[in-house]
């Protein structure tokens, strides 16, 4: 073999080991591309088997995204409650409704929000004094039925199996400048059934859960509300709630969950999965107007919150 002939070999060599590193250093960056430009640039090439290609044979072996499972509902969630007022009774709830609940009620709920109306003297009217959007829930969904099923034991001895009912829920979306006014949630004649019983309902009491809290404003505000305990002579501060939420909730300025208004009364700031839970009746079955509460103006954001509404039966007279 010539000098030239070896020359020319080498020279061959040298360029095959060069194009084999050049690959070898490039396959881990291959990855950046989408499936179908990569499968069209390497084609049937065989991957080399060393760590080079490690990152590829990740990307082609990962498993490829499934559609969502179905909701399952968890039994076993727990929340906590705080006393806020005895007379009327009015509890904070902490955690009432889980991540994954919340996720599926809004999924639920977008392709049916309307602008919202209220009830006046048995007829449903559009109002100034209610500026947001109200979305029905169906109560046999599963997110529906777990989070009324939470609410309905809540409730204990307040509701009559096989008589009272919870009642439909209803979700409501707020957005900047979007109010409620003063109002209440009972109503000042009963209604009557719509299963042509000769029966009429109120509502007893009432949840109001927080499923969208990126906003600022828009508290829901009870004026006739006191806290339990008085004002101590020496003036320390009152119990205010949920700081150490806040705290694992990794915000620097910590704020109250409720706090009291200057024109009195309490106003509780909207948080993603708490509730506020009241009792809107007598004994006797009347209205109790200590239970008159507005949504304050939203300033900037969204708020979207769950309004439940227990059923309590009267027989008719």
């Amino acid at each position: 073999m010539t000098a030239s002939g070896s020359s020319l070999r080498a020279v061959k060599v040298a360029g095959a080991s060069a194009c084999t590193m050049l690959l070898a250093l490039a396959l881990p960056f291959l990855t950046n591309f989408t499936a179908p430009r990569l499968t069209s640039f390497i084609g049937d090439f065989p991957v080399p088997d060393f760590a080079f290609a490690a990152p590829l044979r990740l990307f082609m072996s990962s498993p490829q995204p499934t559609p969502d499972a179905p909701f399952v509902c968890d039994t076993l969630h727990s929340y906590r409650t705080e006393l806020v007022s005895l007379d009327p009774l009015v509890i904070y709830i902490h955690n009432l409704i889980s991540p994954s609940e919340i996720a599926s009620l809004l999924r639920t709920a977008e392709p049916a929000f309307l602008p919202s109306s209220v009830t006046k003297n048995g007829r449903v009217l559009k109002t100034a004094d209610r500026t947001s959007s109200s979305a029905g829930l169906p109560r046999d969904d599963p997110a529906v039925r777990c989070v009324l099923n939470r609410s309905r034991n809540f409730l204990g001895t307040m509701l009559r199996d096989g008589w009272d009912e919870m009642g439909p829920p209803q979700l409501v979306k707020y957005s900047a400048g979007q109010r409620f006014n003063n109002h209440y949630d009972w109503y000042d004649i009963p209604r009557w059934a719509n299963d042509d019983s000769p029966r009429t309902w109120n509502r007893v009491a009432s949840f109001f859960a927080i499923l969208q809290d990126n906003c600022t404003g828009g508290e829901t505000y009870f004026p006739r509300i006191s806290r339990i305990a008085p004002t101590s002579p020496r003036g320390e501060t009152a119990w205010r709630g949920g700081l150490d939420e806040q705290i694992r909730r990794g915000e620097e300025e910590l704020r109250p969950l409720w706090s009291e208004h200057e024109d009195g009364g309490l106003a509780f700031r909207p948080v993603k999965g708490n509730a506020l839970f009241w009792v809107n009746l007598h004994p006797n079955g009347t209205g109790d107007p200590r239970t008159i509460h507005a949504g304050l103006p939203l300033k900037e954001g969204e708020k979207i919150a769950m309004n439940i509404w227990p059923r309590q039966y009267y027989a008719s007279e």
